[in-house]
């Protein structure tokens, strides 16, 4: 299986070194012809007017669609999360738009409120996953194909719907690889 890591800006190499540990091959997309042949894409955390302004950048925008629209499965994490909603609170306008979900970024805060907490996800199974938040967004609404997987303090925190994976905090900066896990399972299944 062939992982994809958008590798434009953000925590690709700690995504990387987790997948690769999980026996995924993995390439980092800086340039559209290195989508060719992926089973999954993850779009790490970062700044996402810098992610999005980049894939603009490098004509990754439209490819990248594309292949989600596709059926490919897509990981984002915290501003990955942003990029793939398709709404934004505060009139920034959408990137990929390809998840029915409606986000408020920065809305835990700025860089020094960044925290860490344990999560109660059951898709993961009944041990809490420890999350790392940082100026992290969460959703605000969810259309009627999204599953809410966790929500921290009232507010959504973790979804899925079909083949698409969005998380607030940042698995990949801990040791706990149930999540990636689980996003291989989606992709083994996408097949």
């Amino acid at each position: 299986m062939k992982i994809g890591i958008l590798a434009v800006q953000g925590a690709f190499r700690e995504h990387e070194k987790i997948l690769q540990t999980l026996g995924a091959d993995t390439v980092q997309v800086r340039l559209p012809n290195q989508l060719d042949g992926c089973d999954g894409l993850v779009i790490p955390g970062g700044e996402s007017t810098a992610i999005g302004k980049l894939m603009r950048q490098y004509d990754l925008m439209d490819p990248i669609r594309d292949m989600a629209k596709s059926g490919t499965p897509v990981f984002g994490t915290c501003a990955g999360m942003i990029v793939m909603a398709n709404r934004i609170q505060g009139g920034e306008e959408s990137h990929l738009g390809v998840m029915d979900v409606e986000v408020n970024r920065n809305s835990f805060g700025r860089q020094k409120e960044s925290f860490e907490t344990d999560l109660d996800i059951p898709v993961l199974g009944p041990e809490p996953f420890p999350a790392v938040f940082i100026r992290a967004p969460h959703i605000t609404s969810v259309g009627p194909e999204v599953s809410v997987l966790c929500e921290y303090e009232g507010r959504v925190v973790a979804v899925q719907q079909d083949h698409y994976l969005a998380l607030s905090f940042h698995p990949e900066l801990t040791g706990d690889s149930r999540i990636h896990q689980h996003f291989l399972s989606m992709v083994e299944a996408s097949k």
